[in-house]
């Protein structure tokens, strides 16, 4: 147990994600901190900090994680885990379903599966408001837009011309504060960016910077419509032009999201 606690010790980056059968893109600058027995999540749509205590001579390897701050403080999460070098692979169950025997996920399940990579030695932490080295955000949009502030649940998800099955969507939430959103999925760090508005245009645009992760710095494009409390947006993928409508097709990597107002 000694052996791999200290091989866990630093930061590590999500890589891969399957959540209830369903594979995600991992979150922007989503990461695990391990020092000593303790764990940071950062980016994850808050900051959670407990103790990590493992059993390495179980088969397969077991792992608890025991909340003390954040939105789960009080409870405990029951995984299973394998290291091999510098990637950690753990199956984790979210629901209180009891320790996962596998590392599998199906819909209802109430599992995640995740893949972690170390980060390298030389990815020294930045300032708070800063994104690495790999796209520094220099260029942040002055004007937020208060009318997309707040709490936001998510009604429909579409993706690719694939709609993410039902039973997903009460995970999604959305967050807008000032210039930054941060869209999670069971408290997952899907998407964290800073956006601008141009309320000029119709359909309304909205422009969006990536703030953390590989991909910091570099830009989206899309447009939105606000319905009274409902808010339904078009994001194109990274290099592709500004989406014209609400529609996504197979093979497009448009992302339309429609959302609901929480408070």
């Amino acid at each position: 147990m000694q052996d791999d606690l200290a091989k866990l010790q630093g930061t590590w980056h999500i890589v891969a994600l399957e959540m209830d059968g369903q594979r995600r893109a991992a979150g922007n600058g989503a990461k695990v901190v391990v020092k000593g027995d303790r764990f940071t999540s950062i980016g994850m749509g808050a900051d959670y900090k407990g103790k990590l205590v493992l059993n390495a001579s179980d088969k397969p390897k077991a792992f608890d994680l025991k909340f003390t701050s954040g939105p789960e403080k009080g409870n405990t999460n029951l995984g299973i885990y394998e290291l091999k070098g510098d990637r950690w692979k753990i199956c984790l169950d979210f629901h209180g379903k009891g320790r996962p025997e596998r590392f599998a996920t199906k819909p209802g399940s109430g599992r995640a599966v995740e893949v972690l990579e170390r980060a390298p030695a030389s990815a020294a932490a930045t300032p708070k408001g800063k994104a690495k080295a790999t796209g520094e955000v220099t260029d942040l949009p002055a004007n937020p837009a208060p009318e997309l502030e707040g709490a936001w649940a998510m009604l429909s998800c579409v993706q690719n011309g694939e709609p993410m099955p039902q039973a997903w969507l009460r995970y999604g939430k959305r967050t807008a504060v000032s210039n930054l959103i941060t869209v999670t999925m069971n408290k997952q760090v899907m998407l964290k960016v800073y956006f601008s508005v141009d309320r000029s245009k119709e359909p309304k645009e909205i422009d969006y910077i990536i703030a953390l992760g590989p991909q910091a710095g570099q830009r989206q494009y899309g447009i939105y419509r606000l319905e009274g409390e409902k808010l339904t947006t078009a994001i194109a993928a990274l290099g592709n032009p500004r989406p014209s409508d609400f529609s996504s097709a197979a093979g497009d990597g448009k992302l339309v999201t429609s959302w609901v107002r929480t408070k």
